[in-house]
């Protein structure tokens, strides 16, 4: 589930409080985590709604300052049905303490290391951890576009697969690019002292 950013900011703040969706099948459910760019946003409840049962009340608390305006942002599809979503700012992202992390032990080393173990064994590619954590770490910022000309990977695979690097807290995103988290450098100066 997606939200623009204006948006996050505004649950974030609490000002939001309400999202509409038009699904064939509700992609969340009540009590989901959503990672977004502000941490972590909670899916309070999620119901059915009929279009003429949303109040000018429900569009405000979804950051919009009409119902008609509400409903002129819903997508049209014929087999889809509309959904009332509350939402709400549960904490940080988890990810930010993890990637700043500027030590880690042995332990913790090994542990990092299994994680990229298991991703390259699954991967169709084959191993690609280490020399895409070399290329964000050697040209810091980069557009994907262009770390893919550097590694030979696709810029869509290779978007989604520095994701997962993130997960781990080794790598961060930027409006522009990508760069080694703390946690990466530290990982990345063990795995080579």
């Amino acid at each position: 589930m997606l939200f623009k950013q204006k948006i996050l900011n505004e649950i974030k703040s609490g000002n939001v409080t309400l999202a509409f969706r038009k699904w064939e099948k509700a992609s969340v459910k009540k009590g989901t985590l959503l990672k977004t760019s502000v941490g972590l946003i909670e899916i309070v409840n999620i119901t059915l709604i009929a279009e003429e049962k949303i109040t000018k009340k429900d569009a405000i608390s979804a950051g919009f300052l009409t119902k008609e305006q509400l409903i002129e942002s819903f997508r049209n599809n014929e087999n889809a049905e509309l959904y009332k979503i509350k939402v709400k700012y549960h904490s940080e992202d988890p990810r930010i303490a993890l990637r700043e992390q500027k030590y880690i032990t042995h332990e913790e080393f090994l542990y990092i290391n299994r994680k990229l173990e298991r991703l390259d064994v699954l991967s169709k590619q084959g191993s690609w951890t280490t020399t895409v954590l070399q290329a964000i770490q050697q040209h810091p910022r980069m557009r994907a576009i262009d770390l893919s000309v550097i590694t030979g990977f696709e810029k869509e695979w290779l978007k989604i697969n520095i994701r997962k690097l993130k997960n781990i807290g080794l790598t961060a995103s930027h409006e522009v690019g990508y760069e080694i988290a703390p946690l990466g450098v530290a990982y990345m100066k063990k795995l080579s002292p």
